[in-house]
């Protein structure tokens, strides 16, 4: 028997109407947002399961098939009848770990049509719906049934149908990375891209289409379909059999979500991605602490260090402890160390359980824990999979003993069985490893990962990952070189899915010094601060080399700058243009702020009423002195102080590739 207040949920939020006469009746449901702003029509029509997205009268989504073909099940779509429609809602406050937001308010209606195919062998398929004041999520789900011991998925059909050629920025897909630069045209003018996938409507809605809880499941991309200019088409990365997806008996895909905002920083302050995946797994979390760090990284990438043992070798236990003296008086916690283990077969496979000579893990994790720094690891595979997973115990296991508390995973070039990063057997092999990290109080920052979808919720030992251009390709050997506009882009479509290990703070922004007069990174050294607030990671990286942060005002920044929030706040801003974000430190009343812009110069002007009203801040400005420029003139900076309230209004100048980050200071605490 149903609940007065969900006679209500139906009665209010749910039609079901049967239209039309044969064999296959429209049947249809109606779902509305809890703010009534948004309303999903879903059902099928014509034995074709669909949904349609619509805002404030506003059609986002015309009608759009769903459905799944399996290789050894009747391969067809349109022979379904609606059986069953079940509601519910989701009302709940959620507190983080670690993130943007301390407490996440969950609030959707939902609903699940149940459908099965009028054919033999009659398959049953459920499709649920959440629906959002910030966008929706739907699922597929097989459950068990007579006759079907096994699952091959050979096509997702999930459309998106969209009611114009919509602005857009997006990445081309390539199975095995998403490092790729980013790219605005109209949607008919894209083939295939990855998601986070964002778009403005000629009505200024912002769309956002990615997905969400991928977990042993192909990830998805997006084609355009090219008889209907207008059809986005989940197209999702195979095995290298062809198959999508295998299963057994069951399936359950994840969530297709579709983020709405009437402005673009209404993407950014959307929480929809965490909200729907599961609540947290791990009964004890206390050993989870975000951390700011520094390494042995950035010499290698300028060439002035080696990855292998040699005279100019990076991972030595001298350069480990210089490095670990230095974070420990400017209060890092961590130090990353890469290239500390040998390859015990020289073509990639290496060996997790041995150190190189010049480099004494146990003495340094001592050393480090003396100084309460702790070393972050390293395993990279240079794409031997099958042979990290043969170790991956007592790789764990050894870094455990060491008191390695992180590691950044790397997966460099293809994955050497044929796999790509991508597909349903490297995301299930990503999960296997913060599965079992998680077992040994260890916390995984991924690198050449598959993308986040949200899943820091549900194992919040997940970190970070990269996923996308980050800091090195502004080292001199990359023939990429970020643009200014770059990182104005990622907030409005990376960062959507989740924290990226960027590794900012690059004060040595040419490198004449080093011979090379071609290359350079294009930021002022005011954005490189900024940068810190605007792009979010519960680990941060001080990148540079000790020598450029020694006698460097600015360097006061990263260290006052916090990786774990309270409260975001996402102000103004759009897709590669710019953008400012404040945020309250979660374990002080300060608040931090951080506007970028591209490669124009620009006034912002920003009300401080994030600001508790009543309290007296001094507010420590960096930003980009009066001639300073990121191509001409990057190391201008302004650093000033100003007594401010919640009432005030702060204007200020950006440079052309330039920025501002502020630190405001609660008085009297």
């Amino acid at each position: 028997m149903k609940s007065p207040k969900l006679q209500q949920l139906l009665t209010s939020l749910i039609l079901l109407a049967f239209l039309g006469y044969g064999c296959h009746p429209k049947q249809e449901v109606l779902l509305t947002s809890p703010n009534q702003k948004l309303m999903v029509s879903a059902g099928q029509h014509e034995g074709q399961p669909f949904y349609k997205l619509i805002a404030n009268r506003d059609t986002l989504i015309h009608n759009s098939h769903l459905g799944l073909i399996f290789q050894n099940i009747l391969k067809q779509t349109n022979n379904y009848t609606l059986e069953a429609v079940e509601t519910s809602k989701t009302d709940t406050l959620w507190e983080t770990v670690w993130g943007e937001d301390q407490f996440i308010k969950e609030q959707s209606n939902n609903v699940c049509l149940s459908f099965r195919q009028t054919q033999a062998p009659h398959l049953q398929m459920k499709i649920q719906f959440r629906l959002f004041d910030d966008g929706l999520g739907f699922r597929y789900q097989i459950p068990p049934q007579e006759g079907i011991d096994s699952l091959f998925l050979v096509d997702e059909i999930t459309e998106f149908n969209l009611t114009g050629n919509h602005q857009s920025w997006w990445t081309p897909v390539d199975y095995d990375s998403y490092e790729k630069a980013y790219q605005t045209s109209q949607v008919s003018e894209v083939d295939s891209v990855q998601t986070p996938f964002t778009m403005k409507t000629d009505k200024g809605y912002y769309l956002s289409i990615h997905e969400a809880g991928l977990v042993d499941y192909a990830s998805m991309t997006l084609k355009r379909n090219k008889d209907k200019m207008l059809s986005l088409e989940c197209n999702l990365v195979p095995w290298p059999d062809g198959i999508k997806v295998k299963a057994d008996k069951t399936l359950q895909s994840p969530w297709r979500s579709i983020q709405v905002g009437e402005k673009a920083v209404d993407l950014i302050n959307s929480h929809l991605i965490v909200n729907l995946n599961e609540p947290n797994k791990l009964t004890n979390t206390s050993w989870i602490k975000p951390i700011k760090y520094m390494g042995i990284w950035w010499g290698m990438h300028l060439g002035q260090q080696t990855w292998f043992t040699g005279p100019q070798h990076g991972a030595t236990t001298k350069n480990t402890k210089e490095l670990i003296d230095f974070a420990a008086a400017n209060q890092f916690e961590g130090v990353l160390v890469e290239g500390w283990n040998p390859d015990w077969k020289k073509f990639g496979e290496w060996t997790y359980t041995q150190t190189y000579p010049d480099f004494d893990l146990p003495q340094l994790s001592q050393y480090g824990k003396s100084k309460k720094v702790q070393i972050i690891g390293h395993h990279e595979t240079s794409g031997h999979v099958e042979n990290y997973e043969s170790q991956l115990d007592s790789a764990l296991q050894f870094y455990s003993k060491h008191n390695v508390k992180n590691i950044k995973t790397g997966y460099v070039g293809p994955i050497k069985n044929g796999q790509y990063h991508q597909g349903q057997w490297m995301v299930n092999h990503y999960q296997k490893v913060v599965e079992k990290a998680a077992e040994h109080e260890i916390c995984i920052i991924a690198h050449e990962p598959v993308k986040p979808t949200g899943l820091r919720r549900t194992y919040p030992n997940f970190l970070s990952r990269e996923g996308a251009l980050g800091q090195e390709f502004n080292a001199p050997w990359s023939a990429v070189n970020n643009s200014p506009a770059h990182t104005t882009i990622l907030p409005f479509t990376r960062l959507l899915a989740g924290p990226m290990d960027f590794t900012p703070g690059i004060f040595g922004l040419t490198y004449e010094k080093y011979g090379i007069r071609d290359k350079r990174v294009n930021t002022t050294l005011a954005k490189q601060l900024a940068l810190y607030v605007v792009i979010y990671s519960p680990v941060q990286m001080a990148a540079d080399l000790i020598e450029n942060y020694k006698n460097q005002p600015a360097f006061q920044f990263l260290k006052d700058v916090p990786v774990d929030w309270e409260k975001s706040i996402a102000l103004e801003g759009g897709p590669g243009e710019f953008i400012s974000i404040a945020r309250k430190d979660r374990h002080s009343s300060d608040w931090f702020l951080g506007s970028i812009s591209n490669e124009t110069a620009r006034e912002v002007s920003i009300p401080l009423s994030f600001l508790e009203a009543g309290k007296k801040y001094l507010a420590v400005s960096y930003q980009d002195g009066q001639n300073a420029d990121w191509k001409t003139n990057p190391y201008s900076i302004k650093i000033s102080e100003k007594e401010v309230t919640s009432e005030d209004k702060l204007t200020a100048w950006l440079a052309a590739g330039g920025g501002l980050a502020i630190h405001f200071i609660a008085k009297g605490e």
